[in-house]
């Protein structure tokens, strides 16, 4: 006679089995700690991950619609700590070194075929206008981020930011 599992049962093999086909594979589990740069050449680097999933970092950007000269600027965020490897994640950066606004970024770290990391980002800019001004004070933008050449998660971090 063959005995059915129950749902619940089921999904916890699942669940076991998902674990243990991860296991001594790092290559499959996206970290965010490091340094990275996206598609228009900004820089970031992510310090470490707490165990709630906050960190912080700083954020270099290549663009700005400023005058001022551009500064790293500290980054403020958390991520998802699900069992996948792939997590969401978003932070903020404040450009108050610089400039009067604010972006917010949201995101996933995937691993590739290839085993390499990337973070596929949407973003929020907050510029401070005059309330007649509202209408046009926030632009949205899409930024693929890849991990700095030479920079692995156990390298100690490098300071050119």
């Amino acid at each position: 006679v063959e005995r059915q599992q129950s749902p619940v049962a089921l999904l916890k093999t699942n669940r076991f089995i998902y674990r243990m086909s991860f296991r001594g594979r790092k290559s499959h589990f996206c970290v965010l700690t490091g340094l990275w740069r996206n598609d228009v050449g900004s820089r970031m680097q992510i310090d470490r991950v707490n165990e709630d999933g906050s960190f912080s970092g700083k954020y270099h950007t290549a663009v700005s619609l400023t005058e001022n000269s551009i500064k790293p600027a500290t980054l403020i965020g958390s991520q998802q700590l699900s069992e996948g490897g792939q997590p969401t994640f978003g932070f903020t950066v404040n450009w108050k070194s610089f400039s009067e606004s604010t972006t917010v970024f949201t995101g996933q770290c995937y691993v590739g075929e290839n085993g390499k990391e990337i973070l596929q980002t949407m973003w929020l800019l907050r510029e401070k206008v005059d309330p007649q001004n509202n209408w046009g004070a926030t632009r949205v933008g899409t930024n693929i981020f890849t991990r700095t050449k030479g920079q692995n998660v156990g390298e100690s971090l490098r300071s050119d930011l």
